[in-house]
């Protein structure tokens, strides 16, 4: 490890726990990006018409989304007394316009992954049901939601590992489809989490050990079923891809609310960040529809940055932040991931912008100003958003960033998206205790 902190000054001060932030020397432009890449725009397209086909099923299953006629979307919205008090209370600077894409509040799941998640096992449920010859495109996917399909389904088995959201996600739309599912959790994930998804019929196996550990059982026992699907949060293409129809989506929204996105209107976008499925599909999708007008940034807690530690040495999934002597834990619970995805830190090497890390104690603090300006509830890990906003444009080497992608005289004219990843589900007694929770 010394060596690596010789090569990698950046590493010295993640090691003490200080707060850093990091510029991506690998970025390249779009057009280079995609050289070699092995998914495409096709691939985006591919997932947002499956989800189209899904959404007469969706409608049936969840009524709650009937608004948006079975799409899982959730709403952006203009955030301008935040940007005041993140300018005044934290001395910001911020220029341009802030708003909040809040898959804090999507349906089904509330938390971004009911994007990633529910996409996946949709997917598999196509598979499984085509193979079988009991559906077809041209069909109505409501009809899945009938006995025998039900009855059909029950015979196999859903398994996932998760801190908590991704969890959320698969059990809830796996029960709904009848399979059985079981759900492995770390010691991270919450009780509350794990109290819903047994409501929803859902096995929960809890562990004591991180998430990787985890991951790790749930795929050994998943194996060993024949039967059994495993939603592999750190190697799924699905998930990801699944996550990346959010950038389609985004397009429209941005229109209607007059907002051009182009080299005079550049994106800035700021996504907290566990293992890397969910910040890595987005900003994949973003890349694909905005390209070099975008620039994507991941937020992780200062004891868990296990995306920033793979990427910036190179070595992805073959570091941990425990190899470095930090402890992975965290208040953030969706984001105490100790390994990142390695496949994610392939594709993203060439997109990202960079990363910032946070203080778990400012988690509360952004989460509480959010609430007393816009009133707008997120759970801490979904305000680490908020620190990429918030350093930006204090930082020299984002200044350096700025003025090299000939960006620093356009700031006026910029966009801004804090994305929420978190915190509609999140019951009544526990918002009580974070609104009241302060830490050193």
């Amino acid at each position: 490890m010394k060596d690596l902190g010789e090569r990698f000054p950046i590493l010295n001060e993640m090691q003490k726990g200080e707060e850093v932030i990091w510029v991506n020397p690998d970025k390249v432009s779009f057009a280079e990006s995609m050289k070699g890449c092995e998914l495409s725009m096709m691939d985006v397209e591919d997932a947002e018409e499956r989800l189209k086909r899904f959404a007469p099923f969706i409608m049936r299953c969840f009524p709650e989304t009937k608004n948006r006629n079975g799409l899982i979307e959730s709403v952006l919205t203009d955030i301008p007394t935040m940007k005041d008090v993140i300018n005044r209370k934290y001395g910001s600077h911020l220029e341009g316009r802030l708003l909040l894409k809040q898959d804090s509040h999507l349906a089904i799941a509330g938390s971004v992954k009911a994007r990633g998640g529910i996409y996946e096992i949709l997917k598999h449920t196509e598979d499984l049901a085509m193979e079988q010859g009991m559906l077809s495109l041209e069909d109505d996917y409501s009809c899945l939601a009938e006995l025998k399909f039900r009855e059909f389904f029950s015979q196999y088995t859903v398994q996932v590992g998760s801190t908590g959201n991704l969890g959320m996600s698969i059990g809830i739309m796996s029960a709904a489809i009848g399979y059985q599912v079981i759900v492995h959790m770390s010691a991270d994930a919450k009780q509350w989490k794990k109290d819903l998804l047994r409501s929803h019929g859902v096995k929960v196996v809890e562990y004591d050990s991180d998430y990787s550990e985890a991951v790790k059982n749930g795929r050994r026992l998943s194996d060993e079923n024949p039967g059994s699907y495993f939603v592999d949060d750190e190697n799924s293409r699905t998930l990801f891809l699944g996550y990346a129809v959010a950038a389609k989506r985004l397009v429209g929204q941005l229109t209607e609310k007059g907002i051009t996105i182009d080299a005079e209107h550049p994106l800035f976008v700021y996504i907290p960040c566990g293992v890397g499925g969910a910040p890595g599909g987005i900003s994949f999708g973003l890349k694909q529809v905005f390209k070099d007008h975008v620039h994507c940034f991941f937020v992780e807690p200062i004891q868990a940055p296990c995306m920033l530690l793979g990427m910036a040495t190179g070595l992805n999934s073959k570091i941990s932040v425990q190899d470095i002597g930090l402890s992975g834990m965290t208040h953030a619970d969706g984001l105490a991931v100790g390994r990142p995805s390695g496949f994610v830190g392939g594709v993203m090497k060439p997109m990202l912008s960079g990363e910032f890390t946070v203080q778990d104690a400012k988690l509360y603090d952004y989460m509480r100003d959010l609430l007393e300006t816009e009133e707008i509830f997120l759970e801490p890990s979904a305000c680490a958003a908020f620190q990429g906003v918030i350093k930006l444009q204090q930082s020299e080497d984002i200044q350096r960033y700025l003025k090299e992608n000939d960006l620093t005289d356009k700031m006026q004219d910029a966009v801004h998206i804090a994305w929420a990843t978190g915190g509609s589900l999140v019951p009544e007694n526990i918002r009580e205790e974070y609104k009241k929770t302060y830490l050193a």
